[in-house]
């Protein structure tokens, strides 16, 4: 299984990605699903808070990304009212795949299909390695919270109370 999934065409797409923005962390090939951040965390031996959940929300329509901690839930009415939109709606499974290039369960923090806002939990700030997904449920990468910030472009929020 290792082989196919990191030969896997959203797999290929995002260590191309990380070659070219230069990230030193390494696609990892987990044995286990990492569909949830529970399962990531599990898989890999970390606490949850370091699994980086890449959601898909819409805004009217538009796709949104957010990057959160593991152990939070976002609270949509606090991440709407931060951006000034009257709401914040979970995607559908046909808006995150056009919007991102990725099935739901394995969308990496880029390598995108198309440009998307993005915005990061500042509570990923917290630990020294942070995983995300890497285009596949079973696959993801290490990366710290300054690279995440830096090779997403990402605004830094909160994105549940403290």
């Amino acid at each position: 299984m290792s082989e196919s999934v990191a030969n896997h065409p959203s797999v290929v797409r995002v260590r191309a990605r990380l070659e070219e923005l230069a990230v030193s962390g390494e696609i990892t090939i987990l044995q286990e699903s990492a569909r949830s951040a529970r399962e990531a965390a599990d898989a890999l031996g970390v606490e949850v808070g370091q699994i980086c959940s890449s959601l898909i929300f819409s805004v009217a329509g538009k796709p949104l990304l957010i990057l959160t901690s593991g152990r939070h839930r976002v609270d949509t009415a606090l991440v709407a009212k931060h951006l000034g939109v009257p709401s914040l709606d979970r995607a559908d499974a046909d808006l995150v795949r056009s919007a991102t290039g990725f099935a739901i369960g394995g969308v990496a923090p880029i390598a995108h299909a198309n440009a998307i806002d993005t915005y990061i939990d500042s509570a990923l700030g917290e630990h020294s390695i942070i995983w995300a997904a890497a285009g596949h449920p079973h696959a993801v990468f290490p990366t710290s919270f300054s690279e995440l910030v830096a090779i997403t472009g990402g605004q830094i929020i909160e994105v549940a109370e403290q």
